[in-house]
């Protein structure tokens, strides 16, 4: 039995991966997690009462409660996925994405320098990145491989770029075990509805437009979430140190296509009194740098780690939104009147 410490453990992803370890391994997972608008530890009910469960209430950005934390707990893995990520947010207001994603991964880099000197070794960082961080692809073929150039758009991709650097840089001159993933864009249930998806489920039940960016023809690349927090427990037990793994769905689809689908599907089991879903959508302004299509290519994860998706992005939208459509009391109570779905990152 391994200790993991999972930073961001209530948010959308690293709520799965602590249900993923709880439920399908026998380690003690230790949830740190400053519980910010996105993080819920309701997505966490069902392995809450576990013994192997441990929630901490911690900021990434306050380094002595960090080094506090890790000397406590004496980790074993730690599985980095605190983040604030969303684009449109960074837009509005880019101090905290650097604060967070660039102090706060310094500070536990540093709190596991210093694990690895004192009592462990053969500690492993396995630091949870975006493929965001390469920029966009201007050929409808190629794909982002782990020796992409970075070239961030977006003050979000940015700084996650920047915390990759720096894990790399602890590598090299440190010494500190480390691997790194980079993701495709993530869907499924506990999803904060700010993201593409649950914001078009639950505004399209409330009747409410659904805001298509530009022409909507920006693709991506889809994947379940259930599917990604799989593959970040096999790369944090068994990737090779050192080295990046790339994790998609491959799914490529149109942002248009997406809207689309999950009206189509609405229409199907919760039509609306009068015509269809997809009368709901409004092409908006589009955000600024957007970039216009991301593409993973997840072939070193399956080769090497013998990881593959299980989801196709039409099994798993219908199970997102029959997700959402069983679980109205959770998207309700998560929106605390901070947020009310309204259009972000105009300034």
């Amino acid at each position: 039995m391994k200790k993991i410490l999972v930073t961001g453990g209530a948010g959308f992803i690293g709520s799965a991966v602590v249900r993923e370890l709880i439920s399908n391994s026998d380690n003690h997972v230790i949830n740190v997690d400053k519980l910010t608008y996105a993080g819920n530890l309701e997505s966490l009910n069902q392995v809450s009462a576990n013994k192997r469960y441990t929630f901490e209430k911690v900021d990434i950005c306050e380094a002595e409660t960090v080094d506090t934390v890790f000397s406590t707990y004496q980790p074993d893995i730690i599985m980095h996925l605190a983040a604030e990520s969303h684009v449109d947010r960074s837009i509005d207001g880019p101090s905290e994405f650097i604060q967070t994603n660039v102090i706060g991964t310094f500070n536990l880099l540093q709190s596991a320098r210093k694990l690895m000197v004192s009592t462990k070794p053969e500690i492993r960082f396995h630091h949870v990145s975006t493929d965001e961080v390469y920029g966009d692809l201007e050929n409808t073929t190629d794909l982002f491989t782990e020796e992409t150039p970075y070239a961030p758009s977006s003050p979000y991709s940015a700084s996650k770029a920047s915390s990759d650097h720096l894990v790399r840089a602890w590598y090299r001159t440190f010494g500190l075990p480390v691997v790194i993933t980079n993701c495709s864009n993530n869907y499924g249930p506990y999803h904060f509805p700010e993201k593409l998806i649950p914001l078009v489920i639950l505004n399209a039940l409330e009747g409410k437009d659904l805001p298509v960016y530009g022409d909507g023809k920006q693709v991506r690349d889809w994947l379940y979430v259930e599917d990604h927090a799989r593959a970040l427990v096999k790369v944090a037990m068994d990737g090779k140190i050192g080295e990046t793994y790339n994790v998609g769905g491959f799914n490529e689809k149109e942002n248009i296509e997406v809207v689309r689908t999950i009206c189509s599907i609405l229409d199907e089991v919760r039509p609306r009194a009068t015509g269809s879903y997809s009368d709901l959508i409004k092409f908006v302004k589009d955000r600024p740098g957007h970039d216009l299509r991301y593409a993973i290519d997840a072939r070193k994860i399956e080769r090497e780690l013998g990881w593959h998706p299980e989801e196709t992005f039409e099994t798993g939208i219908k199970k997102t939104i029959k997700w959402y459509l069983d679980h109205e009391t959770w998207w309700k109570r998560v929106q605390d009147g901070s947020y009310s779905r309204e259009r972000l990152g105009l300034s």
